[in-house]
Order: C-alpha cells, then structure tokens, then sequence
C-alpha cells in the first residue's frame, strides 16, 4: 500500500508541475522550450503582444518577453540577461553589435517607410501652397488642395505626397499657417508650420526624419563628416526645436492625432496607419490623410542577436510564413516579399501607396554622424 500511494504521489506532482507550465506557455499550444528575452521599439510592442503572435511562436518552441526603448537609447541599456535587442533602424543595430556581444550579424525581417499624417485641412492648404500634392480617395488628382469635401464628387483627399523641399524651405522660413492661402477659414492651423517628430537623440522615427531632411538640404548628398553635419545644423534645429517637448516613441502623438488632438502633421511608420486600417477592432479615422514624404527613409527593423536563442527567434520572424503573416497584419512590409503586403492592404489603397511610387529613398549617415546631427539639432 505504501509503495502505491508513493507512485501515485509522485504522478500528481509531475502532472501538477505539466499543468502549470502549460498555463504559463498557453494552454494547449504546448510548453514554449525557450523563454527569450529582448528589448524592442515601442511600434512592435502590439505586434509581440498579439495573442495570435504569442501563440504561433510558443507553437515553435518559444516564450517572448519585451521591454521597450528608444532605439537609440538601447545601447546604454545593461544587455546582460537579453537575448536579443530589435531597434527600428540599421544605424542603431550596427552600434549594437559592436558594443554588445552579438551572434553573428544582425537579421531585418520587416521594414516600414515614415510618413506623415495630416488632418484633411491641413494637407488641403499644404497643397494650395505647393508644398504637397494630394490624391483624393477616388484616385483621381487634387494636386492644388482645392477639392475638399465638396469637390471630386465629395471623395476628399485621404493620400498624397509631401514635397520635402518645398517644405523645407517653408522651415527655414519660419512660416506660419497665418502666411499660407487657405489656411484664415481654419482657426486650428495656427502657429509655425512644423512636423511632429520623436526625439532624435533617443528615438529612431525622430533621427531618420534629420537624415531624411539634411540629404535634401544637401541636394541630394548624404552626410559624410562634421563639416556636413554643420552645414545643416541650423535647419536641423529649426526643425526640433519648435516643436518643444518632443516624445521617446511615435506611438502616444499617432494616438493623439488619431483622437483628434495635437499638431495637424505627424511623423510615424507607415506600419502604424496600415495597422490601424487592418485592425479587426477598426477605429474610425476621421479626416485622416497620409502624406509619403517624396524623400524619405524606409525603417528597417533590424534584429541584434545576443545569443543563440536570440537568432533562432529572429530567424523564425524572418521565415516563418505565419509570423510574416502576422507583422503584415500589424502593418510591417516583410523583407523580400511585397506580395503579402500588396494582398494585405488591397483593401485600403486610398491610404496606402502600396508601390511607394515616386518616393526617393535618402540613404542615412553612420551612426556617428546621425548622433551629432541629433545632439546639435536638440541645441
């Protein structure tokens, strides 16, 4: 009897200890093997929460546990302990793996160009101004910003592109809305004619927008030393510092602007609008329009593996065709397949430019440069 009762002991524990890993892993998915741990940009926070991304990764063995950063910031973050850190861009992830011990060279599974939302009557008096041209929702041209509401039979612009150097050089002007026809009828375009953009000492969305910005005030040419650098330095800050304050993630001004609050233009990843557009929980855009800076730069989400569970992971998001389906449906555009993304999106062309037509992509300086170019720009 007592030898009994000890083997049936010992069963209920093994299948308590069975249980519990279950609960933590997910249930019926199966015990995740490898529990990682990595450090992330804030605009694929959504994307590793999502229940249906937690569920296909414990499905291939894996537990993901984030925290948040400035990819910019990441490399002053103590790493030990990670097993992998995932900034928005090359530059940061390059300064990454040769400050920490990476394994083997990074992995860029996904990528997002930057644009800018705009409220329809701001980009309607941007474009009355030359310094946008819009398409209304039809598809048909409304490049003078004239149409409105009530023109194109009432399909209102909802896509468009920012004519960076006009729009540069309205900045180095100091322009105000007051200064711009159109603009008198609406009493919440006020003050200097600015975008939105994240702190660039810290935030990737914030330094690809100077790197995008000091190649078109150069003509065309990329920063290479500290005499470029300065040459664009008091346009830099113009562009900065008006804006006060500035944000660590573009996450909290896109939800400001999409609640209706905040300044009419805003630098973020495209990713962020396609996300909102596929939610299955679709809040209501308003008077939404997206503007595709003519140039611009393409984010590359770029995966820093810190151990081998870390590459294995970045590995999976690379390949694995329902993680690539799962970060299409959060927005991202998958490296070397714009099918997915093309199908994805069919849905909500009037705000997407599936084939970024007639955008220039800016290279980006080395990190180096793009750091002094940050700190000079901040003052």
């Amino acid at each position: 009897m007592g030898i009994v009762l000890a083997v049936l002991l010992i069963a209920g524990v093994a299948a308590a200890v069975t249980l519990g890993r279950d609960s933590r892993s997910g249930g019926d998915s199966g015990t995740a093997a490898k529990t990682v741990r990595g450090v992330i940009g804030s605009e694929k926070a959504e994307f590793f929460a999502d229940p249906d991304t937690v569920k296909a990764l414990a499905a291939r063995g894996f537990t993901v546990r984030t925290e948040t950063s400035g990819s910019w910031a990441m490399d002053r973050l103590p790493l030990e302990g990670y097993d992998f850190a995932f900034p928005g861009s090359k530059a940061p992830a390059d300064e990454l793996g040769r400050s920490a011990a990476a394994r083997g060279g990074p992995l860029r599974p996904f990528h997002s160009p930057l644009v800018v939302v705009a409220h329809r009557n701001a980009a309607e008096v941007l474009a009355a101004n030359g310094l946008a041209r819009l398409r209304a929702a039809d598809g048909s041209d409304e490049s003078d910003g004239s149409g409105g509401s009530g023109g194109s039979g009432g399909k209102w612009a909802t896509q468009g592109t920012l004519l960076m150097g006009p729009y540069l050089a309205a900045a180095e002007d100091d322009r105000t809305w007051q200064q711009l026809k159109g603009a008198s009828g609406h009493a919440e375009l006020s003050g200097t004619v600015f975008i939105t953009s994240t702190d660039p000492v810290t935030s990737n969305s914030g330094a690809l927008y100077l790197a995008a910005a000091s190649y078109v005030a150069e003509g065309g040419r990329v920063a290479t030393d500290a005499r470029a650098v300065e040459r664009t330095a008091p346009l830099m800050r113009k562009l900065v510092q008006v804006q006060g304050a500035q944000q660590t993630s573009s996450d909290a001004p896109f939800r400001d602007f999409i609640s209706g609050v905040g300044n009419p233009l805003v630098l973020v990843y495209e990713s962020q609008v396609a996300s909102l557009l596929m939610s299955s929980q679709r809040q209501e855009v308003g008077d939404l329009v997206v503007l595709y800076p003519d140039t611009t730069v393409s984010s590359d989400h770029t995966l820093v593996p810190l151990t081998d569970h870390g590459r294995e992971l970045g590995e999976l998001l690379s390949t694995d065709p329902v993680l690539r389906k799962l970060a299409v449906r959060h927005g991202f555009r998958p490296q070397g397949a714009a099918a997915e993304f093309t199908a994805a999106t069919a849905g909500h062309t009037a705000y997407i430019d599936q084939r970024l037509t007639g955008v220039r992509q800016a290279p980006v300086p080395t990190a180096e440069l793009l750091r002094s170019m940050a700190r000079q720009a901040r003052g």
